[in-house]
């Protein structure tokens, strides 16, 4: 079974990213621990093309996703100088416009998106003029539009890069770059965007041509990623009601725009909350028990918030919301009293005031259901799932099949900390609650395994890590991974710009690297997200195809001072996981653009290169060779290897029950819930905690506030994605497990064959028929158990 996010770019996707939280498929927060994949974001319905990739909720004892980018202090050196003719680079603006304001850099003919100089000044009238002339590109297309590829395929896929690309540019600013100017100007076009995405969604010739191209007679001598072209968007154009009546396509495009409104203002709220608290602390000894690192990060968000004396030994300091500071709080902090304060607050964001999401969610779940009742299906589950492997029943039954193997151990895994606690004294020990799940946790787990995570941080620093997984990368895939700082503009100065060589040294891809937390700008999470597509019909030179541009933005502890970015192992893993993703984009072979890379892929499968990345943590070759001390260049102790080891399956029943949890109540609020009926939100949050966490919920929870994953990106009814394709990345793995992971033969055989179907076919062929194709034969959840130490081993 596979959990991979449609990227489908179809006539209605631009998809919103979704600021998931970091959270990985079945992982804690402690980083020890597996996690849970990570992100693609993308909904299916009109609503916009292909969107960055949230990372799942994957903590023990929170709901966010930590995501992580880090960045050297010190600029990696450039191996050889680079110039834009150096690349035979992609063209973002590929039609020229007949009307181009003056000055506008949305408008211009780039190499590579002017991220650096792209204003809220310009979001108006560059999507408004890029808009008027796609509009008159689609009367033209209806207009002489007949069924075959050039006459269909081309055009329209040119209309929709051309618009994906430039409101791709304004999105992901306001993701990374957030302020009132920009989201007033986004907000003010956002709607004349779902108008044109709505109208080529809904266009009868379009559809028809579709139809016919089917029908025909050349239909068998078409390829496969032709054939899956031509199904998807007819499926597409279908759940878009290009079959509605005139009336009900009205009400259905009523209902669009105000979700697309929604779906914004929400994540906007997610974000305000997020930044609004802040606690200023003082008194040193309420801060006890925090790292170094995390009192570092205090002492700088309080010169930021003018306390120009702050040090890291002396104070004050201001604790955040921003996931590395909520994290540390709740790992670390001795005082109980803080530990609460912290998480109410973290689990009460956007629930009250003006930034109150409950009475949106509501909104957002109503609507949702009279577009899937419009669309004659019962559910909007069953709208989701139209376009995924999974039905809902099929999620449902894996779901129920991975909590009945968790929940014994998920037991145990709270009688062995109330053990530890009271062993240690602690006052609590009788009545763990919410507060107390994580720090007890990492006391456990330090003692256990002797390992401590801040005294792991100086063997994994930024520029280090980043040489292990691109070497990674060179031994699985054959590809050169390079810098190439300079060639492209970047939103913020710690980005990073890399090229992707093949082994002949020719250019095959670009990247960007945005690492570091940001919370007075950026959204939390961790993700990954297309630039531009590889694609034969967008060439720049009119010969090879345009090269394939990504980005991956991540949220991890910044440098302190001096010192480079030191990471965390959990950390760490989210960087490998990203990159996964951003491979799929990257070494497609695919040229058909609205099946190459990403797109095309059913939503709950593409976490699968993502979640398999995360496996090479735990390789001795890949995890010793990046485990280097940044000061004294010391290799990893191997004792310490082995703990790590050792350690992954800890508290794993309690890590996949709160995945499951998650998962389980978004099917329920997408499938049974009624929206102004007995039942508020909150007591279907509840009633599904009864049968998916073994400490009963707290009562003031309203996490579901927050739930960005279902409420503001492409997870809707979608979220068990994360455990469908977690099965995939696991059985993919063990391919490399039955080779044998000593032999470097034998791993580099198994990496090229992954690289020739998982990351190569894109969404040009069904992902079961591609998992087949590598594997040779179906999935199993038999590794994933086994991975998760959940399955006796004689299994």
């Amino acid at each position: 079974m596979f959990r991979m996010r449609n990227i489908v770019l179809g006539a209605l996707l631009i998809v919103n990213m979704l600021m998931a939280t970091r959270l990985p498929l079945s992982r804690s927060i402690q980083p020890l621990l597996k996690r849970t994949p990570h992100s693609l974001l993308y909904s299916k319905a009109p609503k916009h093309f292909p969107k960055s990739h949230p990372c799942p909720l994957w903590s023990s004892s929170f709901s966010f996703c930590l995501d992580i980018v880090h960045k050297s202090t010190a600029p990696l050196s450039l191996s050889r100088t680079f110039s834009r003719s150096s690349f035979n680079t992609p063209s973002m603006a590929a039609t020229s416009l007949e009307e181009t304001p003056e000055g506008n850099p949305l408008l211009e003919d780039f190499d590579f998106p002017p991220f650096d100089v792209v204003e809220a000044k310009h979001v108006r009238p560059g999507i408004r003029a890029i808009l008027k002339k796609l509009e008159g590109d689609l009367d033209e297309l209806e207009r002489t539009v007949e069924p075959s590829w050039p006459k269909l395929v081309e055009p329209l896929e040119k209309i929709l890069d051309r618009l994906y690309v430039a409101w791709g540019i304004v999105n992901h600013l306001k993701a990374v770059k957030d302020n009132a100017d920009l989201r007033s100007a986004i907000e003010d076009v956002q709607a004349e965007k779902v108008k044109l995405l709505l109208r080529v969604g809904q266009s009868k010739p379009i559809y028809n041509a579709f139809k016919a191209i089917k029908e025909s007679s050349d239909w068998q001598t078409l390829s496969d990623a032709r054939k899956r072209i031509v199904e998807n968007q007819i499926k597409e154009a279908v759940l878009n009601g290009v079959s509605l009546e005139d009336d009900k396509r009205e009400q259905f495009n009523r209902i669009e725009q105000e979700l697309e409104r929604l779906t914004q203002k929400f994540g906007e709220n997610v974000l305000d909350a997020t930044k609004k608290f802040e606690k200023l602390i003082t008194d040193k000894k309420d801060i006890e028990g925090l790292p170094a690192t995390a009192l570092g990060l205090a002492a700088q968000s309080a010169v930021s918030k003018g306390h120009e004396n702050a040090t890291a030994e002396n104070g004050p300091w201001v604790i955040t919301l921003d996931a590395p500071s909520y994290m540390a709080v709740m790992q670390h902090a001795r005082n109980r009293s803080l530990r609460e304060e912290v998480f109410r607050a973290y689990v009460k964001r956007a629930s009250s005031g003006d930034l109150d999401n409950t009475e949106i969610i509501d909104q957002i779940l109503k609507l949702r259901l009279e577009k899937a009742k419009l669309l004659s299906y019962n559910n909007y589950a069953e709208v989701s799932m139209a376009m995924k492997m999974a039905t809902v029943d099929k999620a449902e039954e894996l779901l129920e099949k991975l909590r009945r193997a968790s929940w014994n151990p998920a037991v145990q895994d709270l009688e062995d900390l109330k053990k530890f606690a009271k062993s240690q004294g602690a006052s609590e020990a009788d009545d763990l609650t919410h507060w107390d799940i994580s720090f007890w946790s990492e006391r456990l787990r330090e003692s256990k395994f002797d390992i401590n995570e801040e005294e792991l941080r100086p063997y994994f620093s930024l520029p280090k890590v980043m040489d292990g997984l691109f070497n990674l990368a060179k031994t699985l895939f054959g590809v050169e991974i390079e810098p190439a700082d300079g060639l492209a503009p970047v939103w913020n100065k710690d980005v990073r710009f890399y090229c992707v060589k093949d082994s002949s040294g020719s250019p095959i891809a670009f990247f960007y690297f945005d690492p570091y937390s940001r919370p007075s700008e950026k959204r939390q999470g961790a993700w990954m997200d297309e630039v531009v597509a590889r694609s034969r019909v967008l060439s720049r030179d009119g010969t090879s195809a345009r090269l394939p541009v990504a980005h991956m933005v991540c949220n991890q502890t910044p440098p302190v001072g001096d010192k480079p970015s030191l990471m965390t192992f959990r950390e760490v893993e989210t960087v490998f996981h990203e990159f996964g993703h951003a491979l799929q984009h990257m070494l497609t072979r695919e040229e058909e653009g609205l099946v190459s890379g990403i797109r095309g892929i059913e939503w709950d499968a593409v976490e699968l290169p993502s979640q398999f990345m995360e496996n090479w943590c735990y390789h001795r070759e890949t995890l010793m060779g990046i485990a280097k001390h940044f000061e004294t260049g010391e290799s990893l102790p191997e004792d310490v290897y082995l703990k790590l080891v050792a350690a992954r399956t800890f508290r794993a029943g309690s890590l996949s029950l709160r995945q499951i949890k998650f998962a389980s109540v978004d099917l329920e609020l997408h499938t049974k819930y009624v929206p102004g009926g007995s039942e508020s939100i909150y007591d279907v949050d509840r009633r599904v905690c009864e049968r998916t966490q073994v400490l009963p919920p707290f009562p003031e929870d309203r996490f579901l506030c927050s739930f960005s994953h279902i409420f503001a990106g492409g997870y809707a009814a979608g979220y068990y994605s994360y455990k469908w394709a977690e099965v995939l990345s696991a059985d993919a793995f063990s391919a490399f497990e039955d080779a044998g992971l000593d032999d470097s033969k034998a791993v580099k055989e198994t990496g090229q064959r992954f690289r020739e179907s998982i990351l190569a076919l894109g969404g040009g062929k069904a992902p079961l028929e591609v998992f087949v194709k590598f594997r040779g034969r179906e999935p199993s959840p038999d590794a994933l158990l086994r991975h998760n130490g959940l399955l006796p081993l004689a299994a």
